[in-house]
């Protein structure tokens, strides 16, 4: 069997032939473009067109979805005009096949449980760090989306009470403080420059506070103190198994690992396996295909 597994997001949309073992046949990438869903719904009706053997479509997005019904419940200005969209009902309608919609941490997750990083763990907790903070929860190899499709937002879980503004409207919300975002501004907070007065980038800044650098070591520590807060918070919660760490900040992860893992200890309830993604940009994608292909691994255990 093979389907197309989308993740959508701000900037670009990723597209896959995915067969069921996890195998990528073919990946496009496109320029997201508003109006989004007649501009989605035109690039997958010509990608069928080419490839007829596809027999279901999986979709992640950002933003909250309501997963029963296929429909974007809740997202910011990023993507004008998705929230409320029946992404579901529109996409059968127009190619004739089944459509499941979920969050793209979600998706994330998905993929980490099925044939990554998380897979042999019952309750995984995936969160992914780049411009934003996402989360998806995955218990028995389900999704968990809560009743409005809000579960796993972890970055809207409030770290710093009247804090920073966030894009949803509150203040102090996690991912102000725990993403590619907030890296960005607290380095603009402390001025940590170069040697030519520019402000250094993120990977730069995790290069300096492994050299002993005074500043970014402070800010490193922040960084990882407040990740680790949001860990701990979680396993009060869920008492997972696993966590897995992803997303466009965990690719510098060799220069912070240690750091997270020094302020991770002292809070934990419960021992707990952290383990960073398997996947990279792929992992929105596959997990999208695995919300309509069948778990191999469940299957077989049925029988």
């Amino acid at each position: 069997m093979e389907v197309l597994g989308v993740d959508i997001g701000g900037t670009k949309i990723r597209m896959g032939i995915v067969r069921s073992n996890g195998q990528v046949v073919e990946d496009f990438v496109i320029p997201t473009q508003i109006p989004l869903y007649p501009y989605l719904e035109e690039k997958i009706v010509q990608l069928l067109k080419e490839n007829p053997h596809i027999q279901a479509i999986g979709i992640g997005t950002r933003g909250m979805v309501d997963a029963e019904n296929g429909i974007i419940s809740f997202e910011t200005d990023v993507l004008p005009g998705w929230q409320g969209t029946e992404v579901k009902s529109l996409l059968e309608k127009a190619t004739g096949l089944q459509v499941e919609v979920n969050n793209d941490a979600n998706c994330a997750g998905l993929a980490e449980t099925r044939i990554g990083a998380a897979k042999g763990f019952r309750r995984t907790v995936c969160l992914t760090i780049g411009t934003g903070l996402g989360g998806g929860l995955v218990i028995d190899g389900q999704i968990m989306n809560g009743a409005h499709g809000g579960a796993g937002e972890v970055g809207h879980m409030i770290l710093y009470p009247n804090g920073h503004i966030c894009n949803c409207g509150r203040k102090g919300c996690s991912e102000q403080y725990v993403s590619g975002t907030a890296l960005r501004r607290l380095i603009a907070d402390m001025q940590i420059v170069d040697e030519e007065k520019n402000l250094v980038s993120p990977n730069h800044l995790f290069e300096l506070a492994n050299e002993g650098h005074v500043e970014a070591l402070a800010l490193i520590h922040k960084f990882t103190g407040d990740l680790a807060i949001v860990i701990s918070s979680l396993q009060a919660v869920l008492d997972m198994d696993c966590v897995v760490i992803g997303g466009g900040v965990s690719e510098s992860a060799d220069s912070w690992w240690s750091f997270l893992m020094n302020e991770l200890e002292p809070l934990l309830l419960k021992p707990l396996v952290v383990k960073r993604a398997m996947f990279g940009n792929e992992a929105g994608m596959l997990g999208a295909a695995f919300l309509v292909l069948a778990d191999e691994n469940e299957n077989a255990s049925k029988k």
